[in-house]
């Protein structure tokens, strides 16, 4: 007899009675070992067994089996125990097993690491429920670790259920030098489907390794997220196992050598190291599967029973059935105990859902194809010129249809299984009852595939179909109804979820691509880990289910479509694309320019919807979308701009913002607003791993965690955040979907242009760039603004955006030079003209011809000043000689025509004669215009008085 001593890895063997105990050396270079006895502590004694040679190193025992080291044997478990042979297995959670420690932190390198929030992180821990841990639910940094010595290469193995983006889950290792382990992959742990178990292996190195389980929560408001849950973390490689593990309690191992134990059943028990199960006494107590003790039976109330309706019958009935939920857990034989109410009232069935029809039977029947019913009238064809409108329409809840199921799922354990999670109610159907007030109760709808209507089959667009519920809720606590998608069964993913009361209300999903799809919806009244029923009340209600363009559905109505020529009575010709269906002749007739085609309405001209401003139609007229030019008239100037640079992706990010702890993150923006032919190239993802964008397009016909469109949206946590070494994306959302149309405004006396796509974007010049007063881009969360910083955003240059400048003339040439507008606020459009060369005369030349010329005008100008002013004088002469011989006597002769001379002066005459004019005297003939005769001109002079 002997008791067990186990570390991490390694076992020792105690004999009982004895004052040592065996243990193994450490391998040596040879890969062998030795068996020695060491003391017990606090034991002084000699005479100790010699050292004898132990098993290899690399040895271990087969599952069931441990090694006997005082024979060094392996030998099977005995019954009530069990063995992985070189492996350790945690399947027990009722407590923190021995070798795990929680480390919690507050990391986030941008703030610092303050008291405050270190401090606020000491409660943040994995907590134990039993048949798994929990992770934390704040937006601390929680490490779960364990380390383990392997003599030899082994693996890791664990189950999870991870199914909330907002924390972050990663499982790393460790080696004795402190490094991560090399793939990136196995870092990161993928999401589950809500309410299933995932499982993650690892390869472990021979040496040390710790091995890390950690949980960031990211939380942007006051949603709290949902926690990773871990249970059956399995170690193998450990160098041997001394010893057999016990049974955990509510499990048993009968026979020798067990790998592992048996669950308890339902109403028995079992206490640890069970050889087998113990069942609860009749009437008084119960036991859960799996149970370590049995629990005394409570008084049955209003929460252990509930209602259904049965199939309806031949006469068109249905009964109301009252049944114990399961396992039931009260008793009807105690005071102030409910009993079970009496089933089988009896009330009408309610009618089929359109596109089935009552045939005489107790069911209802789908429509055979290309005939329609309302659901209460036999099928009817679709008359001539028309065609039938496919799809679902649930509203009328006896049985649940044909391509739906319900279930019921619980994270710790399958308690509810067999139960239904739904349960039709005649106008709804609501959510059951279920094992406990946590568990899932889940509904699920098939589509194997969508398709337009056979008249559009050549309508493109981004929509094919659309699926819309009505629905309400009615908690008290914290509960959650979460709709979710399965494309192509790879990889369910939440569309929408609401929490606590919502009163009725409508949802509508867009289907854009053709492939398989399960739409399923999960309730859950309180996401805490307990047992009990105490919100049983609180229901989700589900009035309506439709769904458009199902490649399976029925029709409730028949719809115009277009004939062919050569074709009659009910048959119809798909439109080509970019068509409608002209009501007159029910011919196709294609859209105008420049529109888009509807993909619900395509009868009549109505079908075609006007692109907006600034935005023109595909050649199949299936969307709208901007061609990069875009055009702007302002004080009678027509300003052009090209964004045909900006076609591809742009990227925007805001912030820093940050949570209420301090977390930083940023909201980041990725923008695709012209050309690609209305293709939708922006893409957003949740991407916490390596995964670049062309793995994600690559992998596009699978549903992953990306949108694209024309603008979306993701939460960028950066890379010295939280302690991550890359920057990881979350909660991506689409902001435009559809290509609204382009205007141009005027901002602050510029222009800027903005774009209008379901969301708003300003695009301006580089320098006209301002900040935006919403950190997240909106600031009522419906209408976005951005502020695109790019110098194409700048019109295209035209004439009036330069001048010219001529140059001097050197050498008979002259340049003329043309320069832009200062500031210039355009770009590319006109070029600037080449320099222009012209012949010129010199300055020089022109200087000495207009100094000649002066020259001459001056002489002139004096010369005849002179010549006028003598000739004015002797006019004054002879008009006052003219006066005195007319004031004269009579019979006088007159006087001499001369001046009289003085006494003493000489009468000196003096002839002068002139054969040749002279150049004033030429201008004397021309003043008195004798011109052609030529005069001699005498002068008198004489020295005294003379009587004539």
């Amino acid at each position: 007899a002997g008791s067990w001593a186990r570390a991490a890895g390694q076992e020792v063997w105690v004999p009982q009675g004895t004052d040592y105990h065996f243990e193994y050396t450490e391998c040596d270079s040879s890969g062998s070992r030795w068996r020695v006895a060491v003391p017990n502590p606090s034991v002084e004694c000699s005479g100790l067994p010699d050292p004898v040679r132990g098993k290899e190193c690399t040895f271990s025992c087969a599952s069931g089996e441990y090694l006997e080291m005082k024979n060094q044997v392996c030998s099977k478990c005995a019954e009530g125990t069990y063995s992985l042979g070189s492996g350790i297995k945690f399947d027990e959670w009722d407590e923190l097993p021995a070798g795990f420690s929680n480390v919690a932190t507050f990391m986030d390198t941008a703030l610092g690491s303050s008291e405050g929030k270190a401090d606020s992180c000491n409660n943040s821990s994995w907590t134990p429920r039993g048949n798994y841990i929990e992770s934390n639910r704040d937006d601390c940094t929680v490490s779960l670790i364990y380390a383990v010595h392997l003599k030899k290469s082994g693996s890791v193995f664990f189950e999870y259920q991870y199914i909330d983006n907002n924390i972050f889950f990663e499982f790393f290792i460790q080696n004795d030098q402190c490094k991560e382990m090399e793939s990136t992959a196995d870092k990161w742990v993928k999401l589950t489907d809500n309410g299933e178990w995932g499982s993650h292996s690892v390869t472990l190195k021979s040496g040390s390794n710790i091995l890390y389980w950690r949980t960031t929560g990211i939380l942007m408001g006051s949603k709290v997220v949902k926690p990773v849950l871990v249970k059956n973390i399995t170690i193998e490689g450990v160098a041997y196992t001394s010893e057999c593990f016990a049974c955990k309690p509510g499990t048993f191992s009968d026979k020798p050598g067990a790998s592992g134990c048996q669950v308890c059943p339902r109403d028995t028990y079992s206490e640890k190291g069970a050889k087998e199960c113990t069942r609860c006494k009749e009437e008084m107590y119960y036991a859960e599967e799996g149970s370590s003790a049995c629990v005394e039976r409570p008084p049955c109330t209003s929460k252990d029973f509930f209602q259904i309706h049965t199939p309806c019958d031949k006469e068109g009935k249905t009964q109301i059935m009252y049944k114990w939920i399961e396992p039931k857990i009260c008793r009807e034989d105690l005071p102030d105990a409910l009993t079970l109410p009496p089933s089988g009232e009896r009330q009408d069935c309610p009618p089929c859902n359109p596109g089935f029809y009552n045939n005489a039977s107790s069911s209802c029947t789908p429509c055979p194809p290309g005939t329609f019913s309302d659901g209460t009238q036999e099928c009817k064809a679709c008359p001539a010129g028309t065609e039938p409108a496919l799809g679902f329409e649930y509203k009328w809840w006896n049985i649940l249809p044909g391509n739906m199921k319900t279930s019921c799922f619980n994270v710790g354990n399958s308690k509810c299984d067999g139960m239904n999670g739904w349960e039709v109610a005649g106008d709804h159907i609501q959510s059951g009852a279920g094992g406990s007030d946590n568990d899932y109760l889940i509904l699920s709808l098939h589509i194997p595939g969508f398709r337009p209507p056979t008249s559009v089959t050549g309508a493109t667009g981004s929509e094919l179909g659309r699926i819309t519920f009505i629905f309400e809720t009615i908690c008290s606590a914290d509960c959650v109804l979460y709709f979710m998608a399965d494309v192509n069964r790879k990889n369910t993913n939440v569309v929408e979820s609401w929490e606590k009361s919502k009163e009725r209300q409508s949802y509508t999903h867009i289907i854009s691509k053709n492939a398989s799809f399960t739409f399923t919806w999960a309730f859950q009244r309180i996401n805490e880990g307990q047992d009990s029923r105490q919100f049983i009340n609180d229901m989700a209600k589900i009035y309506s289910i439709t769904v458009t363009n199902a490649v399976d559905g029925v029709a409730s109505s028949c719809r115009a479509c277009a004939l062919g020529s050569e074709q009659s009575g009910s048959s119809c010709v798909p439109c080509p694309p970019g068509h409608y269906i002209e009501k007159e002749t029910s011919q196709c007739m294609e859209c105008p320019a420049n529109t888009f085609l509807s993909i619900h309405q395509v009868y009549g001209m109505e079908a075609c919807i006007p692109c907006g401003p600034g935005s023109k139609s595909t050649k199949d007229h299936s969307a709208c979308f901007s061609d990069c030019l875009v055009s702007y008239v302002r004080d009678n100037q027509s300003l052009n701009y090209n964004f045909s640079n900006l076609s591809q992706v742009g990227s925007l990010m805001s912030g820093p913002s940050f949570t209420s702890r301090g977390t930083k993150f940023f909201h980041f923006f990725n923008i695709s607003l012209c050309g690609n032919e209305g293709k939708k190239m922006a893409i957003c993802t949740d991407n916490i791993t390596d995964v670049t964008l062309k793995d994600m397009v690559a992998e596009s016909e699978d549903f992953s965690n990306f949108v694209g469109a024309f603008v979306c949206q993701s939460t960028i946590i950066p890379s010295d955040s939280k302690g991550f070494r890359t920057a990881l994306a979350l909660q991506s959302n689409s902001l435009a979907d559809r290509f609204l149309g382009a205007t141009v405004e005027t901002v602050l006396e510029n222009i800027s242009i903005k774009v209008k796509s379901a969301a708003y974007c300003i695009v301006r010049c580089l320098h006209l760039f301002r900040g935006n007063s919403c950190p997240a881009g909106t600031c009522d969360g419906c209408t976005f603004y951005f502020l695109w910083e790019s110098a194409e955003a700048c019109p295209l240059c035209t004439e009036q955006d330069y001048h010219e400048i001529e140059g001097a003339c050197k050498k008979g040439f002259q340049e003329t030079l043309y320069v832009w507008n200062e500031p210039k606020h355009c770009i590319k459009g006109v070029p600037l003209p080449e320099k222009r060369t012209s012949t010129c005369e010199t300055v020089d030349f022109w200087l000495k011809v207009g100094a000649g010329v002066g020259a001459f005008t001056a002489v002139l100008l004096i010369a005849l000043t002179c010549y006028f002013w003598k000739k004015n004088q002797k006019l004054e002469y002879k008009y006052s000689k003219l006066v005195m011989t007319t004031n004269s006597k009579e019979c006088e002769l007159p006087a001499a025509d001369s001046c009289a001379i003085m006494e003493g002066e000489d009468n000196e005459e003096e002839i002068v004669y002139s054969n040749k004019q002279s150049l004033l005297g030429k201008l004397k003939s021309l003043a008195t215009k004798e011109k052609e005769d030529n005069f001699e001109s005498v002068q008198l002079k004489s020295s005294r008085s003379q009587n004539i």
